[in-house]
C-alpha cells in the first residue's frame, strides 16, 4: 500500500510539473504573434494567456478521457504505475531539452509516444496498445498541421480580398486591437486541449492504483492541472516566442490575427471531438499557411524544416526514452 501511495503521489507531482512546463513551453505559441506585432506587450500578453489558459483548462475534459483510455487500457496494465511514471518523466525530459534549444516541439507527441513506449516495454509486445485508438490519435496529430495550414492560407486569402483597398495604417491599427481578442481566444483554446493531457495521466494513475473507477477527471485534478498550466504560462517561454513569432516570417497585425483565428478554430474543433493535438504544430502551421498566402518567398522555410524534423522525431524518441526509463525504474519498483 505504501508503494502505491508513494508512486501515485510522484506521478501527480510530475504530471503537474509537466503541465507547468507545458505552460511556459507552449504558451508562447498563443501570444507570439500578438507580441511580434506589438499588439500586446510581453507582460500583458503572458498575463492574458495565463488567465485564459486556466479558464480553458476547466472547460473541457474530453481530451483527458481520451488520454486515459484510448492509448492503453488502464484497467489491465502490467506494472501500470511504473509505466505512467516512466511516461511522464520521459515527456518532461524531452520538453526541457527542446525548450532549452528554443525548438517548438510537441508536448502531445512527447506524452503520447512516451505512454506507448513505456507500455510496450512493460508488456513486451505492441499488442498492449489500443491500436485503433492509438492510430486515430496519431492520425489527428499528423493531419491537424495540414488542416491548420489550409485554414490559415484560406483565412488570410479572404482577409487580403476584403481589405485590398483599405488604408494600411488604419487597417494595421484596427487589427492590432483585434489581436487582443484573438490572443485571448488562442490562449483559451490552448487550455481546452493541452491541460487535459496531464489530467488524463493523473486519472490513469488513480485507476491503476485502484483509487478511481471512472475515466472522468476528479474536480481536484481539473483545478490543480489548470492552476499548474496557468502558473507555467505566467512564467512564459521567450525562446519559443522568438522562433514562432519572428523566425517563421515577418508578422504584421493582419497576418497575426488570421493565424490566431485559424489555429484557435482548429484546436476548438479537436477539443470538441475529444482529440489531443499539438498546439505547437497547429500554431506554427497556421502561420506558415498565412505566410504562404501573403508571399511564399517571405516565409523562412529553413526554420519550418527544422521544426518539422523535430515534430517527426519527437514521438519515436520519447517512446524509446520512456521505455529506457521504465526498464531502469522496474529495477527498483
Amino acid at each position: 500500500m505504501e508503494y502505491l501511495i508513494f508512486v501515485t503521489i510522484a506521478i501527480v507531482i510530475f504530471s503537474l510539473v509537466f503541465d507547468f512546463i507545458n505552460g511556459f513551453h507552449d504558451t508562447a505559441n498563443a501570444v507570439a504573434t500578438a507580441v511580434s506585432t506589438r499588439a500586446l506587450s510581453p507582460r500583458h500578453a503572458i498575463f492574458l494567456a495565463a488567465i485564459m489558459n486556466f479558464i480553458g483548462a476547466l472547460t473541457f475534459t474530453g481530451v483527458a478521457s481520451t488520454i486515459t483510455k484510448e492509448i492503453v487500457n488502464p484497467f489491465h496494465l502490467d506494472n501500470g504505475l511504473v509505466v505512467v511514471l516512466a511516461a511522464i518523466l520521459a515527456a518532461i525530459i524531452w520538453n526541457l531539452v527542446t525548450w532549452y534549444y528554443g525548438i517548438p516541439s510537441s508536448s502531445s507527441h512527447a506524452l503520447i509516444g512516451a505512454i506507448a513506449g513505456a507500455a510496450i516495454a512493460s508488456a513486451g509486445s505492441i499488442s498492449v496498445l489500443h491500436l485503433q485508438g492509438f492510430t486515430k490519435i496519431v492520425l489527428v496529430l499528423i493531419l491537424s498541421p495540414l488542416i491548420a495550414f489550409a485554414v490559415g492560407f484560406t483565412m488570410y486569402s479572404i482577409v487580403k480580398i476584403i481589405f485590398k483597398n483599405a488604408n494600411l495604417a488604419r487597417t494595421n491599427r484596427n487589427f492590432r486591437i483585434f489581436q487582443i481578442f484573438t490572443a485571448a481566444l488562442q490562449s483559451f483554446s490552448h487550455g481546452t486541449n493541452d491541460a487535459q493531457k496531464s489530467m488524463g495521466i493523473i486519472t490513469m494513475a488513480l485507476i491503476v492504483a485502484g483509487m478511481q473507477t471512472s475515466v472522468e477527471p476528479a474536480l481536484w485534478v481539473k483545478v490543480s492541472c489548470a492552476a499548474a498550466m496557468g502558473l507555467g504560462t505566467a512564467v512564459g517561454g521567450w525562446k519559443i516566442i522568438k522562433t514562432v513569432g519572428g523566425n517563421i516570417m515577418k508578422i504584421r497585425p493582419a497576418n497575426g490575427a488570421a493565424a490566431d483565428l485559424s489555429s484557435a478554430l482548429t484546436i476548438f474543433v479537436a477539443s470538441s471531438l475529444h482529440f489531443p493535438l499539438s498546439t505547437t504544430h497547429v500554431v506554427s502551421s497556421s502561420i506558415l499557411g498565412v505566410g504562404s498566402a501573403n508571399r511564399i518567398k517571405g516565409v523562412h522555410w529553413n526554420t519550418a524544416k527544422r521544426m518539422i524534423v523535430t515534430w517527426f522525431i519527437t514521438l519515436p524518441i520519447s517512446a524509446l526514452l520512456a521505455a529506457l526509463i521504465y526498464i531502469i525504474l522496474n529495477l527498483f519498483f
